[in-house]
């Protein structure tokens, strides 16, 4: 093999890998696609609230650089949330909810997302979901405002169903 031919081999080799690793990234995010519910007793809250009755399921789908989100809170349905946005960090509508009117998710890497709910540009909700690598559970923590004005942090666990 020639020099010439040995650099272009190598070249053909290096491109192929970078092409290659963002794939089997995007694979793994895919992953994370699907139903997670809350675990109660590994969840807590800083102000203070029982969380024993605790029941949230969240519905995820992920495809290229979008999610489609759904949960449902069997305690408060009030507050269930809906939305579809990009997963640049960009900030999106969300509609059919008195609470948020915006939303903004951003990946943080393979397993973490960065999501911002907001009304009218203030952040109501920030959290941070960290997916296990087995791909079996995630936590999202964060810290929410509640309706007085006053904040607090959050911690709660999730396993997929």
């Amino acid at each position: 093999m020639t020099s010439s031919t040995m650099k272009t081999f190598l070249f053909t080799v290096v491109v192929t890998v970078f092409a290659i690793v963002p794939l089997s990234t995007q694979a793994a995010e895919m992953n994370h696609s699907g139903s997670w519910h809350s675990v109660a007793s590994k969840s807590s809250w800083s102000n203070g609230q029982d969380l024993s009755k605790f029941s949230l399921t969240i519905n995820v789908q992920f495809s290229d650089n979008k999610i489609v989100y759904h949960s449902v809170n069997d305690n408060s349905p009030a507050a269930n949330l809906d939305f579809t946005t990009s997963l640049d960090g960009k900030v999106s509508p969300m509609l059919n909810n008195a609470r948020f009117n915006q939303v903004a998710v951003k990946k943080t890497g393979p397993n973490g997302l960065e999501i911002l709910e907001m009304k009218d540009g203030d952040v109501i909700v920030g959290s941070y979901w960290m997916f296990s690598d087995d791909g079996k559970s995630f936590v999202r923590r964060g810290i929410g405002k509640e309706a007085s004005g006053r904040s607090h942090e959050f911690e709660e666990y999730y396993t997929r169903q």
